[in-house]
């Protein structure tokens, strides 16, 4: 009876000790990832902490999307976003958040690109458009789509209150403001408007204000964007995958 029930139990032993080397298999490989990420995710936010002059313990969070172990091995990490609030970066300060693709784990080549958005609060907002001339800085207000702010024009020797509503934009990795309505005693009116009633007065509203801040950011981040967001005005640029590695990307670029 005993012979006859021995083979039978070989093989459940012989399979028993295959589910527990593919546990430990598994857990081996959970564990690594874990190291993985870990390690990834420390070293990106320890270069982000040196490299932007952020405090120690600044908040920063730092993703990579997918398995990260396979990536490590690959050399290339394909998605890593890191987010932060209240950052200075240049002339900016707000909330930052930066998505890098292909980035290269050894640190020695190009990613293939990104993209960056800062978002401003209003008193944010008011700090940056300060260094625009002529703009009322105390006054300015955001609500979407427009920057608005209080300002007078001086007719025979009166000066008269007026609104300006303002579209923030970009071109040629400059901030705009493009004039897009204006109020007088509480009426609404539109450039033609304006125009026929202060005359050559009023030409200083009705024209786009630019504000350069390409000289105080690296040279690999371009400004493509800017668009208010309920109360918030967002920044977004393009990064330049070089930046990580090529020191002409790394420092500011120019204006003009």
């Amino acid at each position: 009876m005993t012979d006859a029930t021995t083979p039978r139990r070989r093989p459940r032993r012989r399979i028993a000790v295959i589910v527990v080397v593919i546990v430990l298999l598994v857990a081996a490989v959970v564990a690594a990832e874990f190291i993985a990420r870990s390690v990834v995710t420390g070293t990106v936010r320890s270069l982000v902490v040196e490299n932007v002059g952020l405090p120690d313990d600044q908040d920063v969070d730092v993703q990579v999307a997918g398995l990260v172990l396979p990536q490590v091995i690959g050399g290339r990490l394909d998605d890593v976003t890191v987010a932060s609030d209240d950052v200075e970066l240049g002339p900016l300060a707000g909330d930052v958040f930066v998505e890098l693709r292909g980035v290269p784990v050894s640190g020695d080549s190009a990613a293939d690109g990104g993209v960056a958005s800062v978002r401003l609060d209003q008193d944010q907002l008011r700090s940056l458009l300060g260094q625009i001339p002529d703009i009322p800085v105390g006054t300015v207000t955001v609500a979407a789509p427009d920057v608005t702010f209080e300002t007078s024009l001086s007719l025979f020797g009166i000066a008269i209150p007026v609104g300006v509503a303002v579209t923030p934009g970009a071109a040629d990795g400059d901030l705009t403001l493009t004039p897009a309505s204006f109020a007088v005693a509480g009426n609404a009116l539109d450039a033609d408007t304006l125009r026929g009633q202060f005359g050559g007065v009023a030409d200083g509203l009705l024209q786009t204000s630019t504000l350069c801040i390409a000289d105080r950011l690296p040279a690999g981040l371009a400004l493509t964007s800017a668009t208010v967001q309920g109360q918030d005005l967002v920044a977004t640029f393009d990064i330049a995958g070089g930046i990580l590695n090529d020191a002409a990307l790394q420092n500011d670029g120019t204006c003009g």
